[in-house]
């Protein structure tokens, strides 16, 4: 089933059943008004969104007792406009790599074992096609093209074979980083702050069964796509080079601690060994290009740029609908 959610009803939005083709969607008021109502109580809403799903795609223009509808992506908050719990892994070493080689570091041999992460914002996400506010230009404006799936309630120490059956939905984020506050951040041995605003997340989530075969092994076997300002950027394969699973992401962020009912965890900016696929982040690139050249030369972006992100399955439909929207100045 695929669910996403309206701009009304407050901060929370409105929770809709979204057909296959990302064409039609219905309100379903009856079994949840929220996403995050719906993950609390999922025993008993999963199957009767599922359900609603199955109605919608089987043409029915009446659900749950209400109306189905033509789906407009302006009209979407995302999925989940607020989460309890972000947690963003960088499991694709790949990334992680060329970072460090530009800067004439290596990896280091606990990072193939012990999971990277960090707590990020889940206050407030922007919707698929919501413009991304910064302050500045100068702070170093860039994509990271992800994927991240989304928990119902996990138990504190939970082992990855479990934290596999937590995993509800799956989407796509575009976490967005300020890069030129990162490393006077770093510097202070205390995390980001300032360096990451609000993320995007894709128009809808998706089911696990919704991606069949290419879901595997609790990873996502697909390319994921990245253009900016109509240009391909990147389209590394999702389910290559990825170190750790979110299975494992999961079990790493519940070690001390439960997490709630629609927690977000993210896999990391996706890249691959293979650089000819592209990238899905700016830093990447320009890391290759100071290993290469000794410089950057492409730059971070501007006011007015554009950014899309997107998967499509084997047959080329677009199974999360494309993050869409543009780097504007706040205020």
């Amino acid at each position: 089933m695929k669910l996403a959610s309206l701009k009304e009803g407050g901060r929370d939005g409105s929770l809709i059943v979204v057909s296959r083709d990302l064409g039609r969607a219905v309100r379903v008021p009856s079994i949840a008004l929220t996403l995050q109502r719906a993950l609390e109580d999922w025993d008993n809403t999963a199957p009767r969104l599922n359900a609603a799903f199955e109605a919608l795609q089987g043409g029915a223009s009446l659900v749950e007792g209400q109306a189905a509808f033509t789906l407009e992506t302006h009209s979407l908050a995302a999925p989940l406009p607020r989460a309890y719990e972000f947690v963003d892994g960088s499991a694709y070493l790949p990334h992680v790599d060329r970072v460090r080689r530009a800067r004439g570091a290596t990896v280091p041999e606990s990072f193939y074992v012990d999971p990277l992460m960090y707590h990020a914002v889940g206050a407030g996400f922007y919707g698929p096609n919501d413009p991304v506010l910064v302050p500045d230009e100068a702070f170093g404006i860039d994509l990271e093209a992800e994927v991240v799936v989304v928990t119902d309630d996990v138990p504190m120490g939970v082992n990855a074979v479990d934290a596999a059956q937590h995993i509800q939905l799956i989407g796509l984020i575009n976490d967005v980083s300020l890069r030129n506050l990162i490393p006077d951040e770093l510097a202070k041995g205390f995390g980001f702050l300032q360096s990451k605003p609000r993320s995007t997340l894709s128009p809808v989530f998706v089911s696990p069964d919704e991606l069949g075969e290419a879901w595997l092994d609790s990873k996502v076997h697909l390319p994921l796509l990245s253009h900016i300002n109509g240009e391909w950027f990147g389209a590394p394969e999702a389910g290559e080079d990825m170190q750790f699973s979110f299975a494992q992401l999961i079990a790493h962020a519940a070690r001390t601690r439960p997490l709630v009912a629609g927690s977000i965890v993210g896999s990391g900016t996706v890249a691959n060994q293979d650089e000819g696929r592209g990238a899905s982040c700016l830093a990447e690139k320009r890391m290759l290009e100071i290993i290469r050249d000794g410089k950057p030369s492409t730059p971070f972006m501007r006011f007015g740029d554009r950014v899309r992100i997107e998967m499509l399955d084997r047959s080329g439909a677009s199974i999360f609908g494309a993050i869409d929207q543009v780097m504007q100045k706040s205020g």
